[in-house]
């Protein structure tokens, strides 16, 4: 905090504007970040999410039986949380998908999310049994997300489940921490926010850097309580 505020009193002389100089203050903390860290979320992600939509619809467009477009967008609406768009994709282009671990785990994404419950738990479930680690067992995330306020049992079998998947992963446990939160178990919370922590230290140098920011963000959710 000392370090930022003689900084910013650097640029402040330098500049000779204190708004001017907050400002490029906060375009060197986000380029930091995004360098090093990764704790900010991406200014020109959800830009790109926008171009690349648009250039599927036009292919789309130009060819209606471009499963692949769809099925590229329909992921993208998802990432967008525009569920009910992209469950209208993914359920055109099924007939072409029916072994894919993938389709199965973001039409039943999309259905969870649409008030479609049992459907969307049976397609994450048929999306694991395909490949019980497709997207790093994040079906488990979604189904106990969902069952968090209909049946904590369910949903805590569902955390532990993708637990076991992602027992050495930093992000796993700092997922695992959000979910004991919103399920209002503060003691489980900060347990495995400590140990996304304890993981990020006993990682290799060269796994640290994909790491650290989920590392980071245990301790800040840690902090706060």
């Amino acid at each position: 905090m000392i370090g930022k505020f003689l900084i910013f009193s650097l640029l402040w002389s330098l500049l000779g504007n204190p708004f001017l100089a907050l400002l490029v203050l906060l375009i060197v903390i986000y380029i930091l970040d995004r360098s090093f860290v990764g704790v900010l979320p991406s200014i020109s992600k959800p830009w790109k999410r926008r171009r690349n939509a648009a250039r599927l619809r036009q292919q789309i467009a130009l060819n209606t039986n471009d499963v692949a477009s769809k099925f590229e967008l329909a992921r993208i609406w998802i990432e967008s949380k525009k569920y009910h768009q992209a469950l209208e994709l993914l359920l055109e282009i099924q007939s072409r998908y029916e072994d894919s671990a993938d389709y199965w785990n973001a039409r039943g994404t999309a259905e969870v999310h649409t008030s479609h419950l049992q459907d969307g738990e049976q397609h994450l479930l048929k999306a694991l049994d395909i490949n019980p680690r497709v997207q790093y067992g994040e079906p488990y995330l979604h189904l106990a997300a969902a069952f968090k306020e209909r049946d904590v049992n369910k949903a805590l079998h569902y955390l532990q489940q993708f637990q076991e998947i992602q027992s050495s992963s930093s992000e796993g446990y700092y997922l695992t921490g959000l979910m004991y939160r919103m399920l209002g178990r503060k003691d489980e919370a900060t347990a495995a926010f400590n140990q996304s922590i304890a993981v990020y230290r006993s990682l290799p140098k060269y796994r640290k850097r994909s790491e650290r920011k989920w590392a980071v963000r245990s301790l800040f959710r840690k902090l706060i309580g």
